[in-house]
């Protein structure tokens, strides 16, 4: 879960701002609330831990004046006060928009704001869920370690698999300086020259005996070929 008070919003540079770039696909009489709210609402909602519809229209229920005003929510002149969108609001907004849009926004829009130098690559098959052909969703995702925050998030091809989503998923990324980390099947020469050619940061890939040579290279090395470390007082040697 995400601390709202440390993170922005409705700055330059914010949630709202990033939420602009969006296209608002309704139709605009009857219109009460703006998109933006309305997603920014429900991206609030779910960071700090609301999982269903329900959660996410009590979670917007409960909100102070000065949080509906941070979150762009209407205010109304005769009750002088903001008003936060109703549940079916936030519920149709949500099943009408480019869900793989907003991930993508609210990854860049997150990533900046964290601290971590350390980025996870890492897939998962989605528990209860189903695709159009009846199997469970396969995503591969970018999560911060320290925050354990999700910034970025790619579906794996049912034709495909999580090597060929590596790229795809950091492509929008601002990596220079971190480091990244994955298991054994993103041990790939594309994907470290990748890392370190194009987005100038760096990696640390475990190598399993499935990759025969690399392995027995790898495991010949002796201390003594390693430059010492500079943090090591003892020459030659490694600091613990």
């Amino acid at each position: 879960m995400v601390d709202l008070n440390n993170v922005s919003i409705h700055e330059e540079g914010g949630l709202l701002d990033y939420l602009a770039r969006l296209k608002d696909p309704r139709k605009r009489r009857g219109i009460r609330h703006s998109q933006i709210s309305i997603l920014a609402v429900a991206i609030c909602a779910l960071l700090s831990g609301a999982k269903s519809f329900i959660a996410i229209g009590e979670w917007a229920s409960d909100l102070t004046q000065d949080m509906l005003k941070r979150l762009g929510c209407r205010y109304s002149e005769r009750l002088r006060a903001y008003i936060p969108p109703s549940e079916p609001t936030l519920r149709r907004t949500l099943q009408s928009i480019d869900a793989e849009e907003v991930d993508l926004l609210i990854g860049q829009w997150l990533e900046p704001q964290a601290q971590d130098k350390a980025v996870a690559v890492d897939g998962k098959v989605l528990r209860g869920s189903k695709g159009p052909d009846g199997k469970r969703v396969h995503l591969v995702s970018a999560l911060l370690h320290r925050e354990k925050m999700v910034i970025a998030q790619q579906q794996v091809d049912k034709k495909s698999n999580e090597i060929r989503a590596f790229k795809p998923l950091l492509e929008p990324l601002d990596l220079q300086g971190k480091v990244v980390t994955a298991d054994a099947m993103q041990t790939q020469v594309e994907n470290a020259r990748f890392i370190v050619e194009e987005k100038k940061a760096d990696y640390i890939f475990p190598i399993k005996q499935n990759q025969g040579n690399l392995f027995e290279t790898v495991r010949k090395i002796k201390d003594e070929d390693f430059s010492p470390s500079p943090h090591d007082n003892r020459e030659g040697t490694w600091a613990d």
